[in-house]
């Protein structure tokens, strides 16, 4: 019997899972669907969090931190002290608001796989990593072009130091194959590959325990897909801070490296 009944369950594939009808603007570039709203509304805690934060900080009662503040000051320090001054030194520190809203959006674009009516991680649609990405891209070549220059940076990429001159063309190919063309791949597909497989492991194991709670025959196994859901809901809280922190040191570290190349 229990073999029937586990052939009989019903896993929703992974299209279900990742996809939304588009519940305005149909079928132009423009649509908006479930994880367009979830992407606005972290946007928007971010930017109220900052807000309320920021009028604490300026007040009497600021002189103490508390509640959000408190939580706000922790994650400024955290990029500043951990990420920004690890990576890019005290000429990085210009770029603590930027990274530190990065961090705060992700994180939070992040853990809303785990809070109840919502479960689902943006970043586990890969349109939302890929764009953050293209910015980061973006953003560190236009930041090495212009603190080296074009020819400069260029060079820098290209041409390691160190490196036997026989060797420069193989490393310059492979230089600028992973500089230019692989690493906001490889950026955006690190973020949105840990957020779906997480995703896909709790709606498994949710799956398995709803289904169990309705066939008593098999209660006995009924702990176990349960407790490996609630452990597995935990952890990926602790990945929705790592995935944030990966991509936000990784950010660091490209700026860092377009501001000053190694000699």
């Amino acid at each position: 019997m229990s073999v029937a009944f586990l052939a009989a369950l019903e896993f929703p594939s992974i299209k279900h899972l990742v996809d939304w009808e588009d519940l305005a603007l149909k079928g132009t570039p423009l649509a908006i669907n479930k994880v367009v709203l979830l992407m606005w509304l972290a946007a928007i805690i971010v930017f109220v969090l900052f807000i309320v934060a920021g009028k604490r900080a300026r007040s009497e009662a600021g002189l103490v931190p508390a509640g959000v503040q408190n939580i706000v000051e922790f994650g400024i320090d955290f990029v500043r002290n951990d990420i920004i001054l690890q990576t890019m030194g005290p000429q990085g520190l210009g770029w603590t608001s930027f990274l530190s809203t990065m961090f705060f959006f992700i994180f939070f674009c992040n853990i809303f796989e785990v809070i109840p009516l919502i479960q689902f991680p943006v970043n586990a649609r890969m349109a939302v990593p890929f764009v953050l990405a293209i910015f980061v891209w973006v953003i560190y070549n236009t930041v090495g072009i212009k603190s080296q220059g074009l020819g400069g940076y260029m060079k820098s990429i290209l041409f390691p130091p160190g490196v036997p001159k026989f060797l420069r063309p193989l490393v310059a190919f492979i230089e600028i194959i992973s500089t230019i063309l692989v690493r906001p791949f490889s950026l955006a597909v690190r973020l949105f590959a840990n957020m779906l497989a997480g995703h896909l492991l709790l709606v498994t194991f949710g799956v398995l325990s709803a289904a169990l709670f309705t066939k008593t025959v098999l209660a006995v196994i009924l702990p176990l897909p349960f407790a490996m859901l609630i452990l597995l809901t935990g952890f990926e809280i602790l990945v929705a801070v790592l995935q944030a922190f990966i991509f936000t040191i990784l950010t660091a570290v490209y700026i860092g490296g377009a501001m000053n190349p190694e000699h």
